[in-house]
């Protein structure tokens, strides 16, 4: 059916539909399926973002999302630039006249949130696809300070809400506990989802044996550990690949551009920047997010829909994904020891590659297909 014809679909419940989040792509590459799903239901969808192209614009054009700009600076702390933040998503919420509202990610919560106290607005919900940096457990004075600052705000915000979605059971738990809300108002709706049309099983890759990790290059990610035993690994065996997929980020907590760079120089990593996964996935062996804390990281869910064993930490969200001995291994996080152990395993018997992978493949289908994921969320915004 075309977009055009899902268009003029009745609407579910007569929804006006607003999503807000931090970025233009997250829409397109985590929400796309999602967006059509809904406005394939004839519910009005507009979207809005700090940092739209032209392209991105065509894209969600094209499904028959309408596009709005709003001001935000992702990363900063200065309080009048979030201050404008509230009035600039105010204003648009005013033009749209939308009865509902998504917000997604930690700023377009606290300032959507607010800003829909100030509009006629039916139903407000929030989605939490991860806690992030300042809820990551270390010993940073800078990063204690970021977490108290958004306790407060979402101590302010999120009672506003209707109702508060997680990915895992460890994040509702942390901010329902930290901001005293009733159970009633949180739901748990696990990962993205992939679509397994687009994210198809393919056999294992073998050689060269290859461990690759995606993300973006912060230190929670556990890239840091990826590179030091890699280097390690590499000393012992030589004709294995190791490789990193991933941007740099503004983010406070990631890594430069010389750091990974000692890693290339020295041949012990191939680092592909941001690149389309697809064309990197096949040619992996064994899939590793040694990440300190996820929401349910969505690169791991694609990887299991490929047939890719994982290796991860027993970290919020990362533990959704791996059942240890079956389609992977559980490590603890942070460290490098246990991480070199449990690559070293499929090193030496590579046959576990084949079987755990199509492990991996069968929990994607059974827990992370888009599909699923996206019903549970029709479910959920038919109730307003």
């Amino acid at each position: 059916m075309e977009i055009k014809d899902r268009y003029r679909t009745p609407k579910l419940n007569g929804l006006s539909l607003i999503l807000i989040c931090n970025n233009a792509q997250m829409l397109i590459n985590f929400r796309r399926d999602l967006i059509l799903e809904l406005i394939y239901t004839g519910t009005e969808v507009h979207c809005l973002a700090p940092d739209y192209t032209e392209a991105e614009i065509s894209k969600l054009s094209e499904m028959g999302a309408i596009c709005h700009h709003f001001y935000l600076v992702r990363n900063g702390t200065n309080p009048w630039e979030d201050i404008k933040s509230l009035f600039s998503i105010i204003a648009i919420m005013k033009q749209i006249n939308a009865d509902s509202l998504l917000a997604i990610s930690s700023k377009p919560i606290i300032w959507g949130l607010l800003a829909s106290k100030f509009v006629d607005m039916k139903f407000r919900s929030a989605l939490f696809t991860g806690l992030g940096y300042a809820f990551t457990p270390d010993h940073q004075f800078k990063s204690k300070k970021l977490k108290n600052i958004l306790v407060f705000l979402y101590k302010i915000c999120l009672p506003i809400a209707d109702k508060i979605i997680f990915q895992n059971k460890d994040d509702c738990h942390e901010i329902t506990q930290a901001c005293n809300l009733a159970p009633c108002k949180t739901l748990i709706i696990k990962g993205t989802g992939v679509n397994l049309k687009e994210w198809s099983y393919c056999e294992p890759f073998f050689s060269p044996l290859t461990f690759t990790l995606v993300a973006r290059l912060l230190i929670e990610k556990g890239v840091l550990e990826f590179l030091e035993a890699s280097k390690y690994l590499k000393s012992l065996y030589p004709q294995v690949r190791f490789w990193l997929i991933g941007g740099l980020d503004t983010n406070p907590g990631s890594l430069s551009e010389a750091q990974i760079k000692e890693f290339i120089e020295l041949g012990i990593v191939e680092w592909f920047g941001f690149v389309n996964i697809k064309e990197y996935l096949p040619s992996t062996s064994v899939f590793v997010l040694p990440s300190y804390r996820e929401g349910v990281p969505r690169s791991t869910q694609e990887a299991m829909a490929m047939g890719r064993p994982v290796i991860t930490t027993d970290a919020p969200g990362c533990r959704e994904t791996v059942i240890d001995g079956y389609n992977g291994y559980v490590i603890p996080p942070r460290d490098v020891n246990a991480l070199i152990t449990a690559m070293q395993k499929f090193i030496e018997q590579p046959s576990l590659i084949p079987s755990m992978g199509y492990h991996s493949y069968q929990m994607a289908v059974e827990l992370f297909d888009v599909k699923k994921i996206n019903a549970q969320y029709l479910k959920f915004f038919s109730s307003f």
